[in-house]
């Protein structure tokens, strides 16, 4: 039998004991490497009859007469990376109209029409009617018809935006670099697990690690490697916990506000609240992996921050930020705002792919040095 293999079967049978730094009993870990919002894309892209959003830079484009457009693509020979100021300067005043998005009126965004959908029943309806905490909105089927009554506002927004489907640049360069930089990494603490596979009461909690991904000789993360909670004065940053249970190796977590380190790119991370959060991961058979997703509300304005964080990125996602800013709010299905009545997030679910880890506290590691 296999080193690695060997060493699983006997930690899940309680038999091995486990290097400094390793899963105490009683306790699963695991580190999400994968996070993009849960999109369901047809073949023929069905789901939106009026095709894919126009870019910013084509409204730019159209604006300018065939004598500006010379000059300032140098005869097209020009780099687009240079053109971005250019691009984003289309406010009445020469505004940034991705961080002011309000200085310009762009044609209206082309959302998702389509009946499918992948996420949660979030505001407990079928029809999607309003209700005290909730905006009437239309409702997704899950694609095998087995789910009804799926809330995901966040994914008719930008379903139909090239640079959030599969390829486009928005999340996957989130995603690398988060797998560069470590930045943005969320770590799950299972504790008061009696059987990986079969536990009615568990306690799962989120952290956020200081560590970089270890990865094995195919680029993808070493499972089982030990990484350390940030903290900041002896107390960890993040640290929300939600009940749960495992049942064949599926665990589901109850719904609640948890605080998230998400990363966008460039080097940026934030602190984000998914509001009304619950956790379903379904656990490989050898513990190594787990794949699932996060469902809840996800504030209206953080999500714009993210999209303003991106920088030149927002050049390959075919996307208009002022078209953007007004179908986000006019989408927002959750959380009134008390003062004006408008909704401030939207309804959301995000596909994750996790790998079994050690999460490190510092008081252990520091008990571990004194030995």
């Amino acid at each position: 039998m296999p080193l690695r293999r060997a060493v699983i079967v006997l930690s899940l049978l309680g038999l091995w004991t486990a290097p400094a730094g390793a899963q105490e009993s009683g306790t699963l870990s695991f580190v999400i490497r994968d996070w993009f919002t849960a999109m369901y894309e047809s073949r023929f892209m069905d789901e939106c009859p009026e095709g894919l959003n126009v870019g910013q830079d084509e409204y730019w484009w159209r604006g300018m007469t065939r004598e500006r457009r010379a000059k300032v693509t140098n005869d097209g020979k020009g780099s687009r990376g240079r053109l971005y100021y250019e691009i984003m300067d289309l406010g009445r005043n020469g505004e940034d109209v991705c961080l002011n998005p309000t200085s310009t009126v762009h044609p209206p965004l082309r959302v998702v029409e389509g009946k499918f959908g992948y996420g949660d029943n979030l505001d407990g309806t079928d029809d999607g009617h309003a209700t005290a905490k909730s905006y009437a909105h239309k409702k997704f089927v899950s694609p095998d018809g087995t789910k009804t009554g799926i809330d995901n506002q966040l994914y008719r927004l930008v379903g139909c935006t090239f640079g959030w489907r599969k390829s486009g640049m928005v999340e996957l360069n989130a995603h690398i670099e988060r797998g560069n930089s470590g930045l943005g990494m969320i770590l799950l603490e299972v504790t008061g697990v009696k059987d990986p596979r079969n536990s009615d009461d568990v306690t799962v909690t989120f952290y956020r690690s200081i560590d970089q991904y270890t990865y094995d000789g195919k680029a993808e993360p070493l499972p089982f490697s030990t990484y350390r909670v940030d903290t900041a004065n002896g107390k960890a940053r993040y640290g929300d916990s939600l009940k749960g249970r495992i049942k064949n190796g599926v665990l589901e977590t109850a719904r609640g506000d948890v605080h998230l380190p998400i990363a966008y790119s460039n080097d940026n991370t934030s602190n984000q609240v998914m509001k009304n959060m619950a956790l379903r991961l379904e656990i490989a058979p050898d513990g190594a992996t787990a794949t699932g997703t996060m469902t809840g509300y996800y504030d209206v304005a953080q999500f714009m921050y993210g999209v303003l964080s991106i920088g030149q990125v927002i050049q390959t996602a075919q996307v208009s930020c002022p078209a953007l800013y007004v179908a986000a709010h006019k989408l927002a299905d959750g959380y009134p705002d008390p003062a004006t009545g408008e909704c401030t997030a939207l309804s959301a679910a995000f596909k994750v792919k996790a790998f079994a880890a050690f999460a490190l506290h510092p008081e252990k590691a520091h008990r571990q040095a004194a030995r």
